[in-house]
Parts: C-alpha cells; sequence; structure tokens
C-alpha cells in the first residue's frame, strides 16, 4: 500500500485554516445572495415581458375579431412561432414563451384563432441583458466582497497568530533556561482593555515564569548558602583529621572529609554555573594534545584516539574540567576499556559498561540522581553540561551501538583570521576574557 501523500506543513496553520474557512464562507454566503437576487430580478423582469406580449395578444384578436388588419408584430401561424406555443393554442387556451426569433431572444404569446394560432412577438433583448448584466455584477460584487473580507480575515488572524508565536517563542527560551523572558503582552497590564484567551494565555505564561524563576533562584541562593557554610567547618576538620594518628580509622575520616570537600566545591560550581555570570577565557588550542594530557592527569588507564586533530577557540581550563568528569565518569560507573576520541572538534568519550540509565538519555543529567549507575552525587556529568554550555560546546550523551555509554563534545572550530586571534593563540587581548552570552 502506497503511503498517504502529505499535505504540506503550511496548511496547517491557524492562518491558512482561517483563510479557507472565510473563503468557503463568503462564496457559500454569496452564491446564496447571488441567486435569490437572480431568481428576483428575473422573475419579475419575465412577469412585466409576459405582461407586455399579453396586452399585445389582446389588442391583436380586438383587431382580428373586427376585422381590422393585424399589427406589424401579430400574425396567423407566423413563422418562428415555438411549436409548444402553437399546440398550445391549437387547443384553445392562450400561453407565453420565450424564444429565439432571427437570432434575437423574444417573448411569444398566442391564443386561438378560428382553429389556428394568433401570436404576437415582443423584443426581449433588453430584459436578457438587463439579467446577464445583473448576473456579471453579481459575480464581480461578490469577488470583489469575499476579497475584501478575506483580507480583513487573514489580517485579523496574523494579527492573533503573531501573538501565539510570540508566546511560543518565550515559552521556548524559558524551556532552554532564558527564565528572563517574559511575553509582556500590553492588554495584560491594562485593566481598561479587554483580555482575549491569547491574553489570558500570555498572563498565564508570564506569571509561571515569574513563579519558576522566583523558585529557582531561592534554590540557588540555598544551594550557595549551604556550600559557603559548610566551607569553614570542614577546613577545620581537614585540619583536625590531619592531626589523628595514623592508622585505618583516620584514614577513612580523611577520606570521607575528602569526599565533604569535594562535594562541597561541586555545589559551589554549581551555583556559580546556575547564576550564568561565568567568564570564559578564550585561547586557542590544539584538541589532541590537550585530551591527553586530561588523560594522564585523571591516573587511569584510558586510551586516547586521535583520529584528526584540529585546533579549538575555548577555555581550557573549563574543557579540562568537562573532559576529566567525563573520564572519571566513564571509568566510576562503567566498564573498561575506556576510550578518547578526537575527530576534529568531536571529542567522544566512550566505556563498555551497561550505558547511561534512560532518563539521562531522556532529560539529561539531573542532580543527586544517579540510580542504574552506581555510586556518587550525580554532580559531575552536571558539573560537565553546564561548562560545555560555558565555553558554547554541546555535549551528548547516548548509547553505543555495540554497548556501553557514549558521551559527545562539539567544541566550535578555530577559523584562522577571525575574532583577532593573535599569533600566540591568544583571543580577545591580553585578559582574552569575555563575559558568557546570555541563553537562548
Amino acid at each position: 500500500m502506497s503511503p498517504r501523500p502529505r499535505l504540506p506543513a503550511w496548511t496547517a496553520t491557524l492562518t491558512w485554516k482561517a483563510a479557507v474557512f472565510i473563503a468557503v464562507m463568503c462564496c457559500a454566503l454569496a452564491a446564496l445572495l447571488g441567486i435569490l437576487v437572480h431568481v428576483s430580478v428575473a422573475g419579475r423582469t419575465v412577469d412585466d415581458s409576459r405582461d407586455r406580449a399579453l396586452a399585445r395578444l389582446t389588442t391583436a384578436a380586438r383587431a382580428y375579431e373586427a376585422g381590422e388588419p393585424l399589427p406589424r408584430f401579430a400574425g396567423i401561424d407566423p413563422e418562428g412561432l415555438p411549436a409548444p406555443l402553437r399546440a398550445l393554442a391549437l387547443k384553445g387556451e392562450s400561453g407565453t414563451m420565450v424564444d429565439s426569433y432571427r437570432g434575437r431572444p423574444t417573448m411569444w404569446a398566442a391564443g386561438p384563432a378560428d382553429g389556428r394560432a394568433l401570436a404576437v412577438r415582443t423584443d426581449y433583448a433588453a430584459s436578457a441583458e438587463t439579467i446577464s448584466g445583473l448576473d456579471r455584477s453579481i459575480v464581480g460584487s461578490s469577488v470583489l466582497a469575499i476579497g475584501a473580507t478575506l483580507l480583513v480575515g487573514v489580517f485579523a488572524v496574523t494579527r492573533i497568530t503573531r501573538r501565539l508565536h510570540l508566546t511560543a517563542r518565550v515559552a521556548r527560551r524559558i524551556s532552554a533556561g532564558d527564565l528572563d523572558a517574559r511575553v509582556d503582552d500590553p492588554r495584560t497590564h491594562d485593566p481598561s482593555r479587554p483580555q482575549d484567551e491569547v491574553a489570558t494565555v500570555s498572563g498565564a505564561l508570564d506569571t509561571m515564569a515569574s513563579s519558576l524563576q522566583r523558585k529557582l533562584q531561592s534554590e540557588q541562593r540555598f544551594t550557595a548558602d549551604v556550600a559557603h557554610e559548610l566551607r569553614t567547618p570542614l577546613t577545620g576538620l581537614s585540619a583536625a583529621a590531619e592531626l589523628l594518628p595514623e592508622g585505618r580509622p583516620s584514614e577513612l575520616v580523611r577520606d570521607r572529609v575528602k569526599a565533604m570537600r569535594g562535594l562541597t566545591e561541586d555545589l559551589l560550581e554549581i551555583s556559580r554555573l546556575d547564576a550564568r555570570n561565568e567568564t570564559v577565557d578564550l585561547a586557542v588550542h590544539e584538541l589532541g594534545p590537550l585530551a591527553q594530557r586530561v588523560v594522564r592527569a585523571s591516573g587511569t588507564d584510558t586510551e586516547v584516539r586521535i583520529v584528526r586533530d584540529t585546533p579549538v577557540e575555548t577555555d581550557r581550563r573549563r574543557l579540562e574540567r568537562v573532559l576529566g568528569n567525563l573520564v572519571a565518569n566513564a571509568h566510576r560507573h562503567g566498564a573498561p576499556p575506556v576510550v578518547v576520541a578526537v575527530d576534529g572538534p568531536v571529542v567522544t568519550v566512550r566505556d563498555h559498561g551497561g550505558g547511561f540509565p534512560p532518563y539521562l538519555l531522556d532529560l539529561g543529567p539531573q542532580r543527586f540522581r544517579t540510580e542504574g549507575r552506581g555510586k556518587g552525587h550525580g554532580l559531575g556529568l552536571t558539573i560537565a553540561a553546564g561548562q560545555a554550555e560555558v565555553i558554547g560546546a554541546r555535549l551528548e550523551f547516548a548509547a553505543a551501538p555495540d554497548g556501553g555509554a557514549l558521551a559527545r563534545l562539539t567544541l566550535p572550530e578555530y577559523v584562522p583570521g577571525e575574532d583577532g586571534a593573535d599569533e600566540t593563540g591568544t583571543v580577545g587581548g591580553p585578559a582574552g576574557t569575555h563575559p558568557t552570552p546570555p541563553p537562548g
């Protein structure tokens, strides 16, 4: 069975549907009114012509009965008399009929006259032309009315759809993390103006965004405050742990203190990423050697494959943080061998374990959620995704075709001669520091 043909995407738009509906309704209304006007005017015109023809027939009949000459428009069994009208007259009845006589529309009237047909004719061309002109006027005015109504209707619907598209764009910006985005429909701020459905939806979206922003900011402040407050006691606890006598208990204490300090630093980093006021120090680096340096610093048995090396313009510290977290996550939650591959501006970190959990593939990293991937706090991949966004890279998580977890980091490739790069590889002057662009 051949697939059903799909209509173009623009046929699903509200503007198109409204235009079709308006056009169909206008055509139906114009056709109905046109038929009513045509029937009414045509009937009246035919009745007037019939009355004139019957009046002439009466005049001709009187002349015939008086033995006087018939008028020039009358005759006995004249040429061109329609056969049905002749038959009616021979039956002793009178009638009228519109027919053509010598190429012109003619109204005939006939009656009985001593077994023959007495008939008169009246020119019907003017009446026929009147009806034809009326029909043309109806069609022309209907087309103009349909066109004008369609333009006005499409203009009105387009204004509504433009507001709906604005609302949709703002909703997408909010979902992308820009919680400052608002529709700001003027109808929602002016009580004197009536609110339509679009204004109601826009106002509800703005209210939802404001509420969500307040809650997220409160959570961010709470996370940052907790991390800052934990730093001081943890510093003292770490110093105290160093004074403990050597032994297994002191090793466990130092290990837990180290884990707590790492968690605190991760929370502080996440709070800074949430605030979206990070700055990047851009410079040009060879991606292959940078990936090798990260693997060496991790102290893990990780294979590095450089398929195609390329320079990238990025913040080295943040990029190393991203790659380090990905490598550590692969060793902590996956299974060997762990492979880091560099192919142009794309770096992949792949392990051969059970793969990423379904929630991570669908929604991305979730803080403090690690089910299906072993121990940990669930912050490593969250930090990696946040730092990748700061440096303008795209981090994707997927399942490897033959099993295992696959993280793919795509960096913006460096193009020589752009952004004022000098020969030392530093971008943007001596400082090389640029504010992070706002999301969305």
